[in-house]
């Protein structure tokens, strides 16, 4: 109702929602409530990029992304050309997808609360909790024996917690307790092919943590961006599964725009909040920014990112307010898109299988846990992250998906 108060998380649910009306109220109520507190915002802001610029000199470090990059285990020229790759591509990945959307939808141009609109022909059935444990260790197991047996582990002995229940915390995740007991899982499962994925998803990240147990506690924990790696892995071998589970042109055609979206707010999204807050935080040496200055900021990148078939108009000028972790982590975003390109070129070794005994060489990466930097744990793939184009490979794996879906068209 016009008067109902909700969460902003629940808000922001409803720019997927399937009727236009409810997504554009939702996109303004947020842009209202956002704006009440946008002074605030401006404030905080600029209290921490100063704050941060202030620590950086300090202790000398050369840029302001440094201390999160050393944090990371991360080389700055290294994360420089995964953001040059990454906005170089957004011709022919997100810009490129979203003029097809457009189309799919009869739109010369989406709205911005359109981005995230489900397409026509979304499947609404329901995939049981047995059919989904059959997809994905299927999917798991036609990898590696090995990580279908670790994954069966978390079914038979119960590790797993999926059923919502009044009171559970929302969305999933992987606890890892201690290296000397097992992982749980913590699902709210309600029989989507996105919660599909997201099972996928959590016991990737369970059989690494499983694998990676032998380093001990001191190492047996990864960096923000390789701690993905056997998740986002385990989602593109159940994705695969699933495609190749369905017939129907249509749905084949749902699954793979929803993977690309899902790439691209993980890839492209991610890169340019990054490039927003770079941008914030240089310009902030020069003195304080006005809102107006930061609105600008944030609309330039978003601009730049999504391309002409998205719309975004003033009501969109605020919506940087909502990402907490420009206040509470600065440059933590970048690692998103680090660990599905790193994922995505390791997958893209695999599937072009130049590598012998990829799947040996794999579990041996999730059994290293944190003992290795990127450098060493990507030498046996012959990848190698400080090469732009081990990038542009990860890169490769959106535009060939974007390919996949024009053939069904």
């Amino acid at each position: 109702t016009a008067k109902e108060s909700i969460t902003l998380t629940k808000a922001l649910n409803y720019l997927s929602d399937a009727n236009s009306k409810t997504r554009e109220n939702a996109a303004h109520a947020i842009s209202t409530a956002l704006n009440e507190k946008s002074d605030v915002f401006c404030f905080i802001t600029n209290v921490v990029a100063k704050d941060k610029a202030i620590d950086d000199d300090w202790r000398n470090y050369s840029s302001s992304i440094s201390s999160r990059n050393i944090a990371n285990l991360l080389e700055d020229h290294v994360v420089d050309a995964l953001v040059a790759t990454v906005q170089g591509s957004y011709e022919k990945t997100s810009h490129r997808y979203y003029r097809l959307k457009a189309d799919w939808l009869n739109k010369t141009q989406l709205n911005f609360w359109d981005r995230n609109a489900p397409l026509p022909g979304s499947n609404d059935s329901i995939i049981s909790w047995g059919e989904a444990k059959e997809i994905v260790l299927a999917s798991y197991k036609g990898f590696s024996p090995t990580m279908g047996e670790i994954g069966s582990e978390f079914f038979e002995k119960n590790w797993i917690d999926a059923a919502p229940s009044p009171g559970k915390a929302s969305g999933a995740f992987s606890h890892p307790t201690v290296p000397s007991a097992n992982p749980f899982i913590l699902l709210n499962y309600m029989g989507s092919q996105r919660d599909v994925m997201t099972l996928a998803h959590e016991l990737g990240h369970g059989v690494h943590q499983v694998l990676a147990a032998e380093q001990g506690p001191l190492l047996c924990n990864t960096p923000l961006t390789l701690a993905e790696t056997a998740s986002v892995f385990g989602e593109m071998l159940t994705f695969r599964q699933l495609l190749n589970n369905i017939s129907s042109k249509e749905e084949k055609r749902v699954l793979i725009a929803n993977k690309i979206e899902d790439m691209l707010n993980t890839v492209v999204r991610q890169i340019a909040f990054h490039l927003f807050e770079a941008e914030v935080h240089a310009e902030r040496r020069n003195g304080e920014l006005s809102l107006e200055r930061i609105n600008q900021i944030w609309m330039q990148v978003q601009s730049d990112s999504l391309g002409p078939a998205i719309r975004l108009d003033k009501a969109y000028e605020c919506y940087w307010m909502y990402v907490s972790h420009f206040v509470h982590v600065p440059f933590y975003v970048y690692a998103y898109a680090f660990g599905d390109c790193l994922v995505n070129s390791l997958y893209k070794v695999y599937s072009e299988k130049t590598i012998i005994n990829f799947e040996e060489r794999y579990l041996e990466l999730l059994r290293s846990g944190g003992k290795f930097r990127h450098k060493e744990l990507l030498l046996p793939f012959g990848l190698d992250a400080s090469n732009p184009l081990f990038w542009s490979k990860g890169i490769q794996s959106i535009t060939d998906l974007i390919d996949e879906l024009e053939e069904l068209f």
